[in-house]
């Protein structure tokens, strides 16, 4: 009888540590969401280079480890806009579709920011037919640079890599109203045109 209480309380005592285990690796992940999934309304983005400030030459690479070189000029009138995303952010999945079609409609060239592991980046753009064709960006400078610490975060450059839109976004009319705000430049080509016509001025040789 003995023997049976003391094998039932070292169950109950493993049972009890399972449980502990179980709810710290639960809220570790509860807060790591927390920080990168943005609530719907309207955020305010924390310190780091601001709208009107320009941002410093800095040579990024792509998930195809191709160098992307951000903070150069680019051609007279082209606006670049930047999206930060990350794999697990529900928010970034609704509004990665918004935004290329926004850059589409008003003729700006679109790069992706990713935040998280290239393989888990990799898959999500393999899953998500709107984020094909559209470079995207793997490391932490540029997050570092501007302080993007809430996602998904949005971010125009203008023709001499000057902020003049940044910001936490989830909705369209959230979007158009900050573009709306900055517009005031021709419209400029997409990446992919830039590119075809012989442009470098982003990506590195």
């Amino acid at each position: 009888m003995m023997t049976f209480l003391y094998i039932w309380q070292a169950v109950l005592t493993l049972a009890g540590l399972g449980l502990a285990v179980t709810l710290l690796a639960l809220a570790r992940q509860i807060g790591v969401l927390h920080e990168r999934v943005a609530p719907a309304g309207e955020q305010t983005a924390r310190a780091g280079l601001e709208v009107g400030q320009g941002v410093p030459r800095l040579v990024m690479h792509t998930l195809e480890d191709k160098a992307f070189v951000v903070g150069e000029r680019l051609p007279v009138g082209a606006n670049l806009l930047l999206l930060f995303v990350a794999p697990e952010c529900p928010v970034c999945k609704r509004v990665i579709p918004i935004v290329r079609a926004l850059a589409a409609e008003r003729g700006y060239g679109l790069v992706f920011v990713g935040d998280g592991p290239v393989p888990e980046l990799k898959a999500m753009v393999a899953g998500r037919p709107e984020m094909q064709g559209v470079p995207l960006l793997t490391g932490v400078e540029l997050g570092l640079v501007l302080q993007i610490n809430r996602l998904p975060a949005l971010v125009l450059l203008d023709d001499h890599a000057v902020i003049r839109v940044k910001d936490i976004v989830n909705t369209r009319q959230q979007i158009e109203a900050l573009l709306d705000s900055a517009q005031g430049s021709a419209p400029a080509g997409s990446v992919t045109d830039l590119a075809e016509k012989g442009v470098s001025l982003h990506v590195a040789l």
